[in-house]
């Protein structure tokens, strides 16, 4: 989940273009498989976390 996570950041950034120097950078499909990624990030989380509460 924390990879999800931190990997969905790095994807959505380089599809917004702050983060320069790959073919995905500036690119809006890598913006949106970034944010789907990031939104399944902390799906999971949330998920794992109200699990443990039972």
């Amino acid at each position: 989940m924390v990879v999800c996570f931190l990997v969905g950041g790095v994807w959505t950034f380089q599809g917004l273009g702050v983060i320069g120097g790959s073919f995905m950078t500036g690119s809006p499909v890598w913006l949106a498989i970034g944010l789907v990624l990031v939104l399944a990030g902390v799906w999971l989380l949330v998920e794992t976390l109200r699990a443990r509460r039972r």
